[in-house]
């Protein structure tokens, strides 16, 4: 069965996760990482969206 449909409308603020299964990292280096937070930079250029604050947090040491 698919989910609802978001609830969306001007102004709102949403609250956006990430999470690896089973409590594993998303990211596998460094270098993963870093380009998340480059894609993220083109969404938000693109979509004119602002990011008010966010929390990278880990579970286990990265790969450099």
């Amino acid at each position: 069965m698919a989910r609802p449909l978001r609830v969306e409308y001007p102004g709102a603020y949403y609250h956006i996760i990430n999470r690896g299964n089973a409590g594993e990292n998303i990211f596998n280096s460094v270098r993963d990482r870093e380009k998340f937070f480059e894609y993220l930079e083109k969404a938000v250029e693109r979509f004119s969206i602002i990011v008010h604050t966010y929390s990278y947090l880990t579970s286990k040491l990265m790969k450099p």
